[in-house]
């Protein structure tokens, strides 16, 4: 059976990996982006903010969503300032919110509704010049265990906490072969994840193959928040 998945954040890589197994498998997926991108996806909606004001209404059932927008903003402590923490809270997690919201009545009338959010391995692993993000993140992990809680059974709510992933919002952190190197030496794995890695594992909490999964946090990070 078909089921039609919303995605926020569409234009990132692991989006449109993720809406590429998923449409293969026959499902329909509709996309939001505060950038261009229509690729890949069945109905596709470019909009300004993952605020309310700017989400598309949409009356159609639906059997998943996930949040994907994402921030990596790494220096020193003494040199966030307020806005640096607003930035990252608002973007990882206020959208998060507002995006369930705003869809959620959508996902009522599904046998099969999931949501899934991205968490990051820094939000349980204490990392140097991570502060904002492991809070704005650590946000996502106690709203995924409290929605979890709060629309059992009818809607299963599960987070993906990846460590660094080959992408392009990570590049600078891999762009060269001493870089490349010392990231792969930070978990047991030795190496780091791919696209697809953590594309199958946000499918997999989708699917009704984790039927008996919620409130969970999924770390796909080589080891690295549990063995390193």
């Amino acid at each position: 059976m078909s089921h039609t998945y919303l995605l926020a954040g569409a234009s990132s890589e692991i989006a449109i990996e993720t809406a590429k197994i998923l449409t293969k498998q026959g499902n329909k997926v509709i996309a939001l982006s505060t950038r261009s991108y229509n690729d890949n996806y069945d109905e596709f909606y470019q909009i300004e903010k993952y605020e309310n004001d700017y989400f598309p209404k949409l009356d159609e059932n639906l059997d998943g969503l996930i949040y994907f927008p994402g921030t990596i903003n790494l220096k020193p402590f003494h040199r966030f300032n307020k806005q640096d923490f607003i930035n990252d809270y608002e973007i990882n997690a206020l959208g998060a919110v507002l995006f369930v919201q705003q869809y959620l009545n959508n996902l009522k009338n599904s046998s099969v509704a999931s949501i899934v959010f991205m968490s990051s391995v820094a939000a349980k692993k204490g990392m140097p010049f991570h502060a904002s993000i492991a809070m704005a993140k650590c946000a996502i992990e106690g709203l995924t265990r409290s929605l979890a809680a709060e629309l059992a059974p009818k809607i299963r709510v599960n987070a993906v906490a990846p460590s660094l992933t080959q992408t392009a919002l990570a590049d600078r952190f891999l762009n060269t072969p001493e870089k490349l190197e010392a990231s792969k030496k930070r978990n047991p794995m030795k190496k780091i994840g791919t696209i697809n890695e953590v594309s199958e594992a946000i499918h997999f909490l989708l699917s009704e193959r984790s039927s008996w999964i919620t409130g969970q946090v999924l770390s796909v990070d080589g080891g690295m928040s549990t063995l390193a």
